[in-house]
């Protein structure tokens, strides 16, 4: 149950934190009204389906009764957070909400195109990959089943989390556009939150 507590709880920090997924859903909510911020949210959810299932099925027949293999996985997935850390603080800490190249779409073309962004997107399955074998969480369930309840998890506290910036959208932003440190502090909680899964992974 703890480890299952730290998995939501670094799931949730990771969604408030800035990314193309959640800044995307933010600005159909903001420019267009919260049901198509929602209608992206449900496609961007969808595609987490495949993925958690791609990794259930493949990964756990892979790692079954191979310890070193297991510990090699769970190595790529610290280095790899570390790495996505490093990108963090590569990268600026400002926000941009130009709604010059957003494009109104209906609610079924928003929820194909969170769909499409996600399932398509191989960096979704390495991030996966990289997450979720750290917070394996006991020995009597089969590792595709923890798998599976990780992949739901993570999920639903998205959802939530995602589901509370589109409702809340104009509100956010409008925070976000005033309060110029906001950046800032969204950036390192980020760094946080990747450096201490690793560290996590590791231990």
């Amino acid at each position: 149950m703890e480890i299952l507590i730290s998995f939501v709880i670094a799931v949730t920090l990771l969604a408030i934190s800035p990314g193309p997924d959640n800044v995307f859903v933010l600005m159909q909510s903001v420019i267009y009204g919260k049901k198509y911020g929602l209608a992206t949210i449900l496609g961007l959810m969808t595609g987490c389906i495949i993925h958690t299932i791609f990794l259930a099925v493949g990964i756990s027949a892979i790692i079954k009764n191979n310890s070193n293999l297991f510990f090699a996985i769970k190595l790529f997935g610290a280095l790899y957070l570390l790495f996505l850390a490093h990108k963090v603080y590569n990268s600026s800490s400002e926000i941009s909400f130009s709604a010059d190249k957003i494009e109104k779409k209906s609610s079924f073309q928003l929820f194909k195109i969170g769909f499409i962004m996600n399932v398509l997107n191989p960096k979704v399955t390495i991030f996966f990959l990289a997450l979720f074998p750290g917070f394996l969480f006991t020995e009597t369930l089969p590792l595709s089943l923890q798998f599976f309840i990780l992949g739901a998890l993570f999920i639903l506290v998205s959802f939530i989390v995602f589901s509370i910036i589109a409702i809340l959208g104009g509100t956010i932003s409008d925070k976000i556009k005033k309060n110029k440190n906001i950046g800032i502090w969204l950036k390192w909680l980020q760094i946080f939150v990747f450096v201490g899964i690793a560290i996590f992974i590791l231990v």
